[in-house]
């Protein structure tokens, strides 16, 4: 039950403070008085009434000074004032100082109830433009924070379409599967297609398959009762039944045991299940998102998932590439990893250095996303300085492992002349180079355009259109390094 709205009553005289306890408690609402301005300021502080109703001849204060006060220091709080017909101007100038209304003695008693009832109302609307104000900037910031999250500016072309293809079937009841290596962001993909699907307000659930023993993920997964089994001190609803009115995510599905997978391709046909150790038949309403960082067809060939399951997950297919087949989005994923470590850590925002970023850019990240992620928090952690250098990189990454696969390759001599944004010495050269073999020209392209740039790779890479990290497999296989 609410309790009763609180009216503070600031009047000198003894029978007026009486009438309006009465009318007002007749009506439901509970009183505090105070006979002086010096009370009723100290009313407003400890007892905070809903509504003050304020005479102006009070015999310790100016009564518009009193009121510029109540103002200033409860900018919120609604004040009628209650006045003699011969100061009826001062009642005017009261309402330009801020007053919700006033009032003329005598009055009518149904007249004043009827503004308190209004002031209510109107503070009732305050509070509440208050509270949807506060509420709109905290869902603001969420949706921020997700965005940062889930939707990092990609260049690569396909990381592009992949999201947005998830933008078509999100809102779709499809299931999910995405593929990729260890690292490479596949839990993005299931994040962002349950804030864009028909079930975001409802929870998304996790499951790693990979994580549990064989003996526990069937109750993780299913639930169980009390008894089920040793160890099964009380009921667990489980992942299936947690997951109701969202949507489910199953990393590392290939890694569930096999028999596993039988029973849970039930629960995909049949829409229900039912939990270790009880004879209850629950409903199953969630979206499944599946992950696996194994190839659907490698698995399915080693006996690790079975096919019928591969094709009633296999709705839709999301391939996510690695990170070192998309070299292009690694300045923008280590900005975004940069800015959100700098942020948690309250460590004044960073730059990452060129030479920094040369080191990045030519790694082959078998870690991937994850791995880069890791690099750049280490470097936050141990950079003194604005700057993220070379040094603050961990040493396997600086030097770069010479058994690391290659980057794939990527032709630098065009097959049509050269064009008239290729200038000088590199221009001439690649004209007079076209009897020599592709590996004499390529070499020859290097050198040009490594004097033309006075050794800048990052200029040359540039200036012959291709990928530093293709610049620097060229430079080693002509022994050019240097």
């Amino acid at each position: 039950m609410s309790p009763k709205p609180l009216i503070g009553i600031v009047d000198d005289e003894r029978n007026i403070q009486a009438t309006l306890v009465a009318i007002l408690e007749r009506r439901g609402y509970a009183t505090v008085s105070a006979f002086t301005g010096r009370q009723g300021l100290q009313m407003i502080v400890e007892q905070h009434p809903d509504v003050v109703l304020l005479d102006l001849g009070l015999p310790d204060s100016e009564g518009l000074e009193l009121l510029k006060t109540i103002r200033q220091d409860h900018p919120n709080l609604p004040v009628i004032v209650v006045t003699a017909n011969d100061s009826l101007n001062n009642a005017i100038a009261s309402i330009k100082e801020g007053a919700f209304h006033f009032i003329s003695k005598p009055y009518v008693p149904e007249e004043l109830l009827s503004l308190v009832a209004k002031a209510l109302e109107h503070q009732g609307l305050r509070e509440e433009t208050v509270q949807l104000r506060q509420e709109t900037e905290r869902l603001k910031k969420r949706v921020q924070r997700a965005e940062a999250q889930l939707q990092p500016v990609f260049k690569n072309v396909r990381m592009r379409e992949l999201f947005e293809l998830v933008a078509q079937i999100a809102p779709s009841e499809a299931n999910v599967l995405v593929v990729g290596e260890s690292g490479v962001g596949k839990e993005i993909f299931a994040n962002r297609i349950h804030e864009l699907s028909t079930r975001s307000s409802g929870p998304l659930i996790k499951l790693n398959c990979a994580a549990f023993p064989q003996n526990m993920i069937e109750g993780e997964l299913f639930g169980y009762k009390k008894g089920a089994f040793t160890g099964a001190s009380q009921d667990f609803p489980g992942m299936l039944s947690a997951a109701g009115g969202g949507t489910l995510f199953l990393d590392e599905i290939a890694e569930m045991p096999i028999d596993l997978q039988t029973r849970f391709l039930r629960v995909l046909q049949e829409r229900e299940f039912r939990p270790l150790g009880s004879t209850q038949i629950i409903k199953a309403d969630f979206r499944l998102v599946a992950a696996s960082n194994r190839k659907p067809e490698e698995a399915i060939r080693n006996g690790r998932l079975r096919e019928d399951l591969f094709y009633r997950l296999n709705t839709f297919t999301l391939s996510i590439p690695p990170l070192r087949e998309r070299t292009e989005d690694i300045p923008e994923l280590a900005q975004l990893f940069l800015q959100g470590f700098c942020d948690r850590m309250n460590k004044p925002q960073m730059t990452i250095q060129s030479e920094a970023y040369d080191v990045l850019l030519r790694y082959p990240w078998p870690g991937n996303v994850r791995q880069l992620q890791n690099v750049i928090e280490r470097a936050v952690v141990l950079a003194q300085g604005s700057m993220i250098t070379p040094r603050n990189l961990p040493q396997e990454i600086v030097h770069n492992d010479p058994n690391s696969p290659p980057l794939p390759p990527e032709k630098i001599i065009p097959d049509e002349p050269p064009s008239a944004t290729v200038s000088g010495r590199l221009r001439q050269l690649l004209t007079d180079s076209q009897s020599l073999n592709l590996a004499e020209r390529e070499k020859a392209a290097l050198m040009a355009a490594l004097d033309q740039c006075n050794g800048n790779k990052k200029k040359a890479a540039e200036l012959l259109g291709i990928h530093r990290p293709t610049l620097y497999t060229k430079l080693k296989k002509f022994g050019l390094e240097v």
